[in-house]
């Protein structure tokens, strides 16, 4: 190799030397400035984090006007800056300056963890603006207005101001409670679960936005809601204005004890916690009760006004559609006093009604006893407890049924010649061409215990007057029913022949009170089958007038 190839091969090799010491020292410089951009922004984040906290727990103790504690609050770097905390508890206050004296008392707001981004321009402005704050486990306690004492008053230099250091455009909340406290006596506090809520334009004093989805406890099913609500009175959140459109779906009945059927429900709601107006629908398309076989499809409109604060509720009216029987109410649905759970308290009037309706879902057996028009008047009390409703439902009230017709074909046909024979025509009692019967009856009737017992019964047939009393044992499904028959053919008219001419001088003695012939009898049976006897030795017991129910309207067919 020549001496200038040799010197060429040196220079490249001092360039190379160069340039792989310039990489690693270039490499060094950015490693450095990595480390201290590092340490920097641990810095950084070292000063931000006190004064962020500070500014997030001024916010609230602003917002709401109580001390607030903060156990976790940490920042960490990614696409911007997250913030994480927990452990937040919202005081309330007794005072202007103590907190809530009460023993035991909860914080009004405890959050179990939250979480929001944001930039580093938000963070350095005096109001920091975040889009979006994540909640989990929220619980919201309210103590009752006469143990809230003054709220922590409003700071005058703030006056026309927000007085927040932090702005929200949008807050999620999964796993929410909100509690409802009260002081009376006996009463349990009112509790709501909300799986999760979606909050809008969230501002101190305006209204926000709201999506929320609850869990019913009973009947349990998903209820959906989106509307507005606030702004919050501080003062008395009774008056806290609140509307919007719900729906209420798959939701299973049988959750109440005695009830079955899967039901739906969507409405709106517009007024204040205190008052909430409700305009809604419902409908079941198979509602049972668990003392029958059967099941009749239900549709209800309802028009409600909802105390959110105590949850009672006043049925302004109630129109329901049973299978073919239509019926109006009006009631109350309130907290029991002593014990969990709530009563509810119809006053329900049935114009066009059918009895087989009734029955289908009262008494087991297929076709039911009896098909005909039924008018009725009922007090309706359902008290709270794990009873079925069939059970601890109680009742009072009135009906009248007009052309009746028994179901079981051998039944109206010795009804069909009873009739014939009370009108003095017994050779029409056993014709194949005997016309088909139908009854009237009217009276009073009460139900507890899963028992209906029926006072100052009145059936009325063609040529025949009946007056009974009895009880219907609606899970046995059997009847037994006392009293008198009256008609107005004698002893010898009802019969032909011979029996006819030896019943004559009977006639006299068997006369009564204007009729023909009164005599005891006697009515039992079970849901598919009844016997008709004479009733010796007679129970003097039967009524001696005519119920009150006979003033009832005719029942519409």
């Amino acid at each position: 190799m020549n001496e200038a190839a040799v010197e060429t091969a040196t220079v490249e090799e001092r360039k190379r030397w160069w340039r792989r010491r310039w990489v690693l020292w270039t490499g060094a410089v950015f490693v450095l400035v990595a480390i201290v951009g590092a340490l920097m922004v641990e810095w950084g984040l070292r000063q931000l984090q006190p004064m962020l906290r500070k500014k997030v727990v001024e916010s609230l103790s602003a917002r709401f006007h109580s001390p607030v504690e903060l156990d976790r609050f940490e920042l960490s770097m990614r696409k911007g800056v997250i913030v994480r905390g927990g452990g937040l508890r919202i005081l309330y206050l007794a005072g202007p300056t103590k907190p809530d004296a009460r023993p035991n008392a909860p914080p009004m707001v405890v959050v179990d963890s939250f979480e929001f981004g944001t930039d580093w321009r938000e963070l350095l402005r005096p109001t920091t603006r975040i889009v979006d704050v994540k909640v989990h486990g929220l619980a919201v306690n309210i103590p009752p207005k006469e143990e809230r004492g003054p709220l922590m008053p409003d700071d005058p230099k703030q006056k026309g101001q927000s007085g927040l250091g932090i702005t929200v455009d949008r807050v999620e909340c999964t796993d929410a409670k909100i509690t409802l406290e009260t002081s009376r006596p006996g009463k349990k506090p009112l509790e709501f679960e909300i799986s999760s809520v979606v909050l809008t334009d969230v501002g101190a004093k305006k209204p926000l936005n709201y999506t929320a989805v609850l869990r019913n406890p009973k009947p349990v099913g998903d209820v959906r809601s989106t509307g507005r609500f606030g702004p919050w009175q501080k003062d008395n959140p009774r008056d806290t204005p609140i509307n919007g459109d719900y729906e209420f779906t798959h939701a299973d009945l049988s959750s109440i004890h005695g009830l079955g059927g899967i039901l739906s429900s969507t409405g709106k709601f517009e007024g204040t916690l205190g008052a909430i107006a409700v305009d809604g629908a419902a409908e079941v398309p198979e509602f049972r009760l668990d003392i029958s076989d059967h099941s009749l499809p239900m549709r209800t409109e309802f028009n409600a006004v909802v105390d959110g604060t105590t949850g009672d509720v006043r049925l302004d009216r109630v129109k329901t559609r049973i299978g073919r029987s239509e019926l109006t109410a009006t009631g109350s649905v309130t907290r029991s006093a002593g014990t969990q759970g709530h009563t509810t308290d119809l006053r329900a009037v049935m114009e066009k009604g059918r009895i087989e309706d009734m029955l289908a879902l009262a008494m087991k057996g297929n076709p039911a006893l009896m098909r005909g028009a039924l008018a009725t008047k009922v007090h309706v009390v359902v008290p709270p407890g794990p009873v079925s409703v069939s059970k601890k439902v109680r009742l009072d009230g009135t009906f009248a049924i007009h052309d009746a017709l028994l179901n079981n074909v051998k039944m109206q046909e010795q009804l069909d010649a009873m009739s014939a024979r009370a009108q003095g025509k017994p050779k029409l009692a056993n014709a194949q061409d005997a016309p088909v019967v139908g009854s009237s009856m009217s009276g009073t009737f009460s139900q507890a215990d899963a028992v209906l017992q029926i006072l100052e019964l009145n059936y009325q047939m063609p040529g025949a007057q009946v007056m009974m009393n009895g009880q219907i044992e609606l899970i046995g499904s059997t009847y037994e029913f006392r009293g008198k028959v009256r008609t107005e053919a004698t002893a010898s008219q009802m019969t032909t022949g011979w029996k006819s001419m030896l019943l004559v001088p009977f006639d006299k003695l068997l006369k009564k009170n204007g009729a023909g012939v009164e005599l005891p009898i006697k009515v039992t049976g079970t849901r598919s089958t009844y016997d008709l006897r004479l009733d010796f030795p007679h129970d003097t017991r039967a009524p001696a007038k005519l119920p009150a129910t006979a003033k009832l309207p005719t029942p519409a067919k």
